[in-house]
């Protein structure tokens, strides 16, 4: 089955980490640009990390640049999102994604390919 699936969600206080993961299933991530998006209740879902399948190009939102980091390790097929720092508005959930075309953009709109989800709660 193809298919993408997030893990490493949780409640954690403020100024916590966590680590998210993005497994591929059916095929390889490998050479494939992969993004990191979430939605928080009532907001529309936003880019928060992006990393180029060709050159490890990786792109930030400015909310989170000096706290988060995405990496891959294409031999577990599966693309990491390290979130450090965590603040209150960091609360969401959070997708992993693959895009329509091979070009390179970091925004929702040119992503088609979604998991289903993992939940990020920073309360205290």
């Amino acid at each position: 089955q193809v298919q993408l699936v997030e893990s490493g969600g949780g409640l954690v206080q403020p100024g916590g980490s966590l680590r998210l993961s993005c497994v591929a299933s059916g095929f390889t991530l490998e050479y494939r640009h992969i993004g990191w998006f979430r939605q928080a209740p009532g907001k529309e879902r936003e880019g928060v990390s992006c990393i180029s399948g060709s050159d490890g190009h990786t792109d930030y939102a400015d909310s989170v640049v000096g706290r988060f980091t995405i990496s891959r390790d294409n031999a577990k097929n599966t693309v990491y999102l390290q979130m450090n720092n965590l603040k209150r508005e960091d609360t969401a959930v959070y997708y992993c994604a693959l895009p329509k075309y091979s070009v390179y953009v970091c925004s929702p709109e040119m992503f088609n390919f979604w998991g289903q989800g993992t939940q990020v709660t920073v309360s205290s």
